[in-house]
């Protein structure tokens, strides 16, 4: 007999290795009002999950559940929901980053973090989405008002981030030029970059200039450096905090502006990456599929930064 009173989850009750990510029975969440209760099927992986697998960040809490994309079958609705109905097929971000949790086999969250899943992609797809697809369209639409024409420079192009903005980009008309190791420089291509750079072997200074907008997936050097390809009136968003002290004094000097982003959860951002994947422009490039029991294989081979694209957890049927 079914126990709907637990499910199986991946939790941890210390920070560490992946050894510390463990398959438990944990009590299934309830739907509160405006909320869902969503039956997982897939769920994406993101550096962020490795990174708060290991403390230090924003989640100080245990034990932990981790996982921000979801993707799966509406199970409950709360009261006041009137979006979906119980067995729609939904996905979406849980609230970035204190609505943890989706790396279960059921999950609950607000109902307005979802969209319906198009019909035209799986739930493996889907999974693979919502963090990395919201974080791009966020920086490039909402941040930086990417325009047609516009040259549009993407940092770690065949990353899970990066993969995404490079088609996100190309869908709004700009010129993209990706930074990547020359063995994904076939891939960048095939999604529709017009320039790729080695950046093993090349300074992307000596190579590229007159940039309308940076996508700054890395930090560090890199969001230094830059400063100095964009032109005039352009826009360095980074997903990292920076680390020159007198980074606002060179920005302002040269007319640029940089913004650091934090993805939210957003039911617009998730309708327009619902109708880019419908109509073929964006697709997750999804490099392994892990069952939710081997979550700790996936962080490590996750965290080695050597993944093309993104990494998914399954569950159930």
């Amino acid at each position: 007999m079914t126990n709907h009173a637990t499910m199986h989850a991946i939790s941890q009750d210390e920070y560490g290795t992946p050894d510390v990510l463990k398959e438990t029975e944990v009590p299934r969440p309830k739907p509160g009002p405006s909320e869902i209760l969503v039956a997982v099927r897939a769920s994406g992986l993101n550096p962020t999950d490795w990174k708060h697998r290991t403390g230090g960040m924003f989640l100080d809490r245990l034990p932990l559940v981790l996982g921000w994309d979801v993707s799966g079958v509406v199970e409950e609705v709360g009261y006041g929901v009137t979006l979906f109905k119980p067995g729609d097929e939904v996905f979406g971000m849980l609230p970035y980053p204190y609505g943890v949790g989706a790396h279960a086999e059921y999950v609950k969250g607000p109902a307005r973090a979802f969209t319906h899943k198009p019909d035209s992609i799986d739930h493996v797809q889907a999974g693979a989405l919502p963090l990395a697809a919201l974080t791009a369209y966020q920086a490039l639409v909402d941040t930086a008002q990417v325009r047609p024409g516009q040259r549009v420079l993407v940092h770690a192009a065949a990353g899970g981030v990066g993969h995404l903005a490079v088609q996100i980009a190309k869908a709004l008309g700009a010129y993209v030029i990706g930074t990547a190791s020359e063995p994904k420089h076939e891939f960048l291509r095939s999604l529709g970059a017009d320039e790729v750079i080695d950046y093993r072997s090349v300074d992307f200074r000596d190579v590229v200039g007159d940039v309308d907008v940076v996508l700054d997936t890395i930090s560090g050097e890199t969001r230094v450096r830059s400063l100095e390809v964009l032109r005039p009136g352009g826009v360095l968003v980074s997903l990292l905090p920076g680390t020159d002290p007198e980074e606002p004094a060179k920005a302002e000097a040269r007319g640029v502006r940089v913004e650091t982003l934090l993805v939210e959860a957003d039911q617009a951002g998730m309708k327009a990456v619902a109708e880019l994947a419908s109509s073929g422009a964006l697709r997750a490039h999804v490099e392994g599929v892990f069952p939710l029991a081997e979550a700790a294989k996936a962080h490590a081979v996750g965290e080695t930064g050597r993944v093309t694209g993104k990494l998914v957890l399954t569950v159930g049927s």
